[in-house]
C-alpha cells in the first residue's frame, strides 16, 4: 500500500460514518471554543484595566496613609491619618523629579439645584490635579492656585452631574448648594469613564482642596496624596525619594515600619491585573479539562472504529499494507477528528465570545497566537489519544482479522 493512498483511506473512512466523526468532533468544538471564550473575555478584562490604569495619568506616583490599629488589630491600609497637606508641599516643592503634588480629601455629599438634588462624590484637589489625570476641562476653566489659598467656593462637575442636575444644559455660571454653602460651577469636565474600581468616574465634583477640608469633609489629613513625575525613567527614583522624605518627615526611626504607602502606576496596574491574569488562566484551566474529555471520546470511538474494521484492516494487511502503514491510517484519522474539532471551536468560541460581548457588555480581544496554539493542541490531542488505537490496529493478526465476524 503507497503512504500517499494512506490518507485518501482515512477520509474515505471518516466520511462512510458521518455522523459518528460529526459527534466525536464535538467534544472538541466544545473544549476548544470554551478556551476561545475565556481566553478572549480575559485578555479583553486585562486591556481594559491597562486603560483604565492610563486613565490614572501620565507617571503618576499614588502616596496612601498607612493602616490604623484599633485594639491591637490593623483595620486596613489607608485608614490612618498620617498624611498632611504639609507633606504633599514638601514633595512638590523637595524633590525635583516632582511636577506637581495634589493632597486629596473625599466625601459623599447631597448637591442641591433648585428643587433638584444629587447624591455625588466630592473631592478636595489642588490646581494641578487635572494636569496630574490628564483630565481635559471640556467647557469653563479649572480654579487657580489663588482660589486654592482663599478656599474659594467655586467646583468643576463631571458629565454624570450635569446630566442628573442640568439635564445636560451648560451648568457654567450657575450655584449649586452642599451643606448650606453656595458653590459656582466653572468648568465641566470631559467624560472619564469606569474607574479600576467599577465606579462610575464622572459623577464627582472637584473643589479646592482648602475649600473641602475646611468646609465640607471636615477631615484635617489628607486621604491620598496624588503626585506627577517628569518622566517613566524618574518613577522608582522619586518613589524612593518620597519614601525617604516622609520618613524624616514622620520622624520614623530606622527600625519603625512605614506609616504610608508609595505606589507608582505600574504597581497599581500590576496589581490591578494580577486577579484579571489569575481568573483568565483558571477559567482556561477548567475549559482545557473538557478539551481532555473530548479527547478520551475520541480515543473511544476509534477504539470501537478498529473494533468494527477488524475484518477491513486484516484485508488491508494480507494484500500486502504493512503496520506501519495501519497506524498511520488510524493516526489520520484521530487527528483531522481534532481538527475539524478545533476549527469548528475556534469559529464557535469567536462567535460565543462576541455574544458575551455585547449583550454582557464585557470587553473581548482576540488572539491569533491562542488560536494556532488552540489548533496546534488539537492535532496533539488527535495524535496523543489516537496512538494507542492505531498501534492496537497495525498490530492486528492478518488471519484472526480475517476470521473474525
Amino acid at each position: 500500500m503507497k503512504v500517499s493512498a494512506v490518507p485518501y483511506v482515512a477520509f474515505k473512512a471518516l466520511r462512510r460514518n458521518r455522523m459518528r466523526t460529526v459527534l466525536t468532533a464535538l467534544g472538541i468544538v466544545i473544549g476548544v471554543a470554551a478556551v476561545i471564550t475565556m481566553v478572549g473575555l480575559g485578555q479583553g478584562a486585562s486591556s481594559e484595566v491597562q486603560e483604565q490604569v492610563n486613565r490614572l495619568g501620565q507617571n503618576v506616583v499614588l502616596v496612601f496613609p498607612g493602616a490604623r490599629q484599633l485594639g491591637g488589630v490593623s483595620i486596613g491600609g489607608g485608614s490612618a491619618n498620617t498624611l498632611t497637606i504639609e507633606d504633599a508641599h514638601a514633595i512638590r516643592d523637595e524633590i525635583p523629579e516632582v511636577i506637581a503634588a495634589s493632597p486629596e480629601v473625599r466625601s459623599q455629599r447631597v448637591l442641591v439645584y433648585g428643587n433638584q438634588n444629587w447624591h455625588t462624590r466630592i473631592y478636595g484637589q489642588s490646581a494641578d490635579y487635572l494636569q496630574i489625570r490628564q483630565w481635559p476641562v471640556e467647557s469653563g476653566r479649572m480654579y487657580t492656585d489663588e482660589e486654592v489659598e482663599r478656599s474659594a467656593l467655586v467646583a468643576v462637575v463631571g458629565q454624570t452631574v450635569v446630566d442628573e442636575l442640568f439635564d445636560g444644559s451648560d451648568p457654567i455660571g450657575e450655584t449649586v448648594r452642599v451643606r448650606g454653602l453656595p458653590i459656582e460651577i466653572i468648568g465641566v469636565l470631559s467624560r472619564k469613564g469606569m474607574s479600576l474600581m467599577g465606579s462610575v468616574q464622572d459623577d464627582i465634583v472637584i473643589v479646592p482642596y482648602t475649600t473641602a477640608f475646611q468646609r465640607i469633609s471636615g477631615r484635617s489629613h489628607a486621604m491620598v496624596i496624588n503626585v506627577q513625575v517628569y518622566d517613566e525613567q524618574s518613577m522608582a527614583i522619586a518613589q524612593q525619594k518620597i519614601t525617604d522624605l516622609l520618613r524624616e518627615r514622620h520622624r520614623l526611626a530606622p527600625y519603625q515600619e512605614d506609616d504610608f504607602t508609595v505606589q507608582t502606576q505600574e504597581d497599581v496596574a500590576e496589581a490591578a491585573t494580577e486577579t484579571s491574569r489569575i481568573m483568565t488562566w483558571l477559567l482556561a484551566s477548567i475549559a482545557g479539562v473538557s478539551l481532555f474529555v473530548g479527547g478520551i471520546g475520541i480515543m473511544n470511538v476509534m477504539l470501537v472504529s478498529v473494533t468494527e474494521r477488524t475484518r477491513e484492516v486484516g484485508l488491508r494487511l494480507a494484500v500486502g499494507a504493512r503496520g506501519p502503514d495501519v497506524l498511520l491510517q488510524f493516526l489520520i484519522e484521530a487527528v483531522v477528528l481534532c481538527l475539524l474539532g478545533g476549527i469548528g471551536g475556534i469559529i464557535l468560541g469567536v462567535v460565543t465570545t462576541e455574544v458575551i460581548a455585547t449583550y454582557a457588555g464585557w470587553p473581548a480581544l482576540f488572539s491569533t497566537e491562542a488560536m494556532i496554539v488552540a489548533v496546534g493542541v488539537s492535532a496533539i490531542v488527535g495524535v496523543f489519544f489516537g496512538f494507542y488505537p492505531a498501534w492496537k490496529a497495525s498490530r492486528l493478526d492478518p488471519i484472526v482479522a480475517l476470521r473474525t465476524e
